[in-house]
């Protein structure tokens, strides 16, 4: 079960998965989705960096350079509060299931790899939920390397870790600053007890181990009413905005 920091119990599911870029996770996340919404749970969903407190903060800092280190884990820990209280843990006290596209251990593993003291970055998310199940998608680093490049023709300014001196070339400096968070990963799953899925298997493959991990942990968790389009729908594993217009449609008629 998901927990408060001072160990109360929710009655919802927070299941979040981590690693570094080009692992896949949010792929595996949006096919989870689908299959839970499709089974008739209700499900909530949040992602890094997504609160529009901080937005235009990280955006301005981001274009003129300005973001040292400790700046940019403190917006982050302000974007993460904002949507933990307004999103995450609301949904849970309904009895939902969230499902967040990184989490704490994104801080962890970035902020680290950027200089930042380890044990002042967790203090700065002690106030965070426990999730019931973190997932961790473990990818070899030239993979990952050559799923992002293969896909930008450029590489951002922080993204690249430009603004850590690595590298003159942001795309050796991008390897190093990857390869230091896969590190902080790797340190993060004995720690944290992250559940370890092997990225470079086939995407079907993947999503089979995620479901078998997340299903012993649905039982009593809140379901949406189905109506009987919606069993029909979700007997045959399908789901969509435009199936579900077709449904209400035929309702309606």
């Amino acid at each position: 079960m998901a927990t408060l920091n001072d160990g109360t119990p929710l009655p919802g599911k927070l299941f979040v998965v981590e690693g570094i870029d080009g692992s896949g996770k949010s792929t595996q996340l949006d096919l989870l989705r689908k299959w839970l919404i499709s089974s008739g749970y209700c499900v909530a969903f949040s992602q890094w960096n997504s609160s529009p407190m901080v937005r235009n903060t990280i955006k301005r800092g981001k274009k003129k350079q300005l973001l040292t280190p400790t700046t940019f884990s403190l917006i982050h820990a302000v974007d993460f509060a904002q949507r933990l209280q307004q999103q995450i843990v609301p949904a849970l006290k309904a009895g939902a299931i969230v499902l967040a596209d990184r989490y704490i251990y994104t801080a962890f593993a970035r902020d680290v790899a950027r200089g930042v003291d380890p044990q002042w970055v967790r203090d700065v998310y002690s106030f965070a939920v426990k999730p019931t199940v973190a997932l961790y998608f473990r990818v070899p680093l030239e993979e990952s390397l050559r799923r992002i490049i293969s896909g930008r023709p450029k590489l951002k300014y922080y993204e690249a870790g430009l603004d850590l001196g690595l590298s003159d070339d942001a795309y050796e400096g991008y390897r190093i600053f990857q390869g230091r968070i896969l590190r902080e990963y790797e340190r993060l799953v004995e720690e944290f007890g992250l559940s370890v899925i092997d990225a470079s298997l086939p995407i079907v493959t993947q999503q089979e181990i995620v479901r078998e991990i997340i299903r012993p942990h649905l039982q009593g968790v809140l379901k949406a009413e189905l109506n009987p389009w919606r069993h029909v729908l979700a007997s045959e594993q399908l789901s969509g905005r435009y199936l579900d217009s077709l449904a209400h449609e035929e309702v309606e008629q």
